[in-house]
């Protein structure tokens, strides 16, 4: 149950900020969409920042009239927003609200509603639930809590995210809580194949000619049973794909037979390497993670090194190993 002074705090507050985590999944921006269109059925002044653009694979979700590009300020924070209550979806720790944290610094209250065992506790107020199997399983519970009916947008919203965080029900954070929620959601006139083909089956030309480049980079050590998958920012421009469509590359290395780790660099600039970390059953990637300042989940994290991919796999590499080892 959602702790009860969050409950009451976000019944008191008519001015509401909402911050997913900064490159926003599934689950970061379907729980924020979902969070802010409950919160406006009770006539809230809501709004959610992102940095970025939401991706085009996330387009068909409701609610985008809600959100607002954040451009940082660089004079004094009386030109920061400022919201009566800021909650922070799906974020481990401040980091992950990039240049956003002054809008999270300069509320009145703040919140932190996340599922990452990893999360800092950060703010005034904490509701993490690593049980859960995405945010989107939390903000369900919370907006029940608050006694605000769910409609078909809302609903959409928290299958979207569950769908992408679960792995389409296939990862091991799938419950059957996860499957309970789910049975209620499907009841909002959900396309349940169009949502599935949206974000796992539709590939775009260049997004096709960049997963070709990215299988063949793929390196296999330890007996097979770890794989490096590398995508540069050469690649990227050399297919013509959307920086987005690197999501879900790391799984052509992850669902090889024998990988139990699959670690997927990608270059974001000169000397920027975002690794996102994946195991299949016991390897802890979320400690390997944590060991270059990063986070996640047992089976699911990953962490920036500020070096290019060739040097950020030499980095990370004995980490990797000593976390297939240390279930032996």
């Amino acid at each position: 149950m959602v702790p009860q002074d969050i409950i009451n705090r976000l019944k008191e507050s008519k001015d509401i900020v909402i911050l997913p985590h900064i490159s926003a999944d599934g689950d970061a921006l379907g729980s924020s969409l979902a969070l802010a269109l409950a919160m406006k059925k009770t006539n809230r002044d809501v709004k959610i920042y992102l940095e970025e653009e939401i991706p085009k694979v996330y387009d068909f979700l409701p609610g985008k009239n809600l959100v607002l590009e954040y451009l940082a300020t660089n004079s004094s924070t009386s030109n920061v927003p400022c919201g009566e209550t800021v909650i922070a979806l799906d974020t481990g720790d401040l980091e992950r609200l990039g240049k956003r944290v002054e809008v999270f610094n300069n509320a009145g209250s703040k919140i932190n509603i996340d599922h990452h065992p990893t999360n800092t506790y950060f703010a005034e107020m904490n509701y993490v639930n690593p049980e859960a199997s995405a945010t989107c399983e939390i903000v369900y519970e919370l907006i029940k809590d608050l006694g605000i009916e769910l409609d078909n947008d809302i609903a959409l919203c928290l299958y979207t995210g569950i769908l992408t965080d679960t792995g389409g029900f296939r990862y091991n954070n799938t419950t059957s809580r996860t499957h309970l929620i789910v049975s209620e959601l499907v009841n909002y006139e959900i396309d349940i194949p169009a949502v599935a083909y949206r974000i796992f089956d539709a590939i775009s030309e260049g997004k096709l000619r960049l997963i070709g480049k990215a299988i063949n980079s793929i390196e296999l050590y330890e007996e097979g049973k770890l794989a490096l998958v590398t995508i540069t920012k050469k690649m990227i421009e050399e297919t013509g794909a959307l920086e987005e469509e690197t999501e879900g590359v790391i799984n052509y290395a992850r669902n090889i037979e024998g990988v139990e780790i699959a670690a997927f660099f990608k270059e974001k600039a000169e000397l920027e390497t975002k690794v996102s970390l994946r195991s299949k059953s016991y390897a802890n990637v979320a400690e390997v993670a944590s060991r270059h300042k990063g986070g996640g989940h047992r089976n699911a994290a990953g962490c920036t090194i500020n070096v290019n991919p060739k040097e950020a796999k030499k980095i990370i590499f004995n980490d990797l190993v000593q976390a297939l080892n240390n279930h032996k």
